[in-house]
């Protein structure tokens, strides 16, 4: 695992969103959950870490296995209040 300043950055923020599977964070960089979870506890203070660590340990969504089990098909969110947008013209 040798990634630069600048892949460590975007490894953190994706593990912080909700909604970016360990699996997409794989295909992208080629780290394990395990080696995303070594990144988070070198780059965080300890207390933001420990933090981390109970949001994503009561996400289904961190999982693409936990995601299919619940049939969840989609990790997009849209509000029910946001429009739709087609052909840049919002409908």
């Amino acid at each position: 695992m040798s990634l630069n300043n600048i892949e460590i950055d975007r490894v953190i923020e994706m593990a912080w969103e909700d909604r970016t599977t360990f699996d997409a964070i794989k295909n992208q960089f080629g780290i394990t959950e395990k080696d995303v979870i070594k990144i988070m506890r070198k780059n965080l203070k300890n207390s933001s870490f420990k933090l981390w660590r109970k949001r994503v340990s009561a996400r289904k969504t961190k999982h693409l296995k936990v995601l299919e089990k619940h049939n969840i098909k989609t990790l997009r969110f849209k509000c029910s209040r946001q429009k739709n947008i087609s052909n840049n013209k919002i409908t």
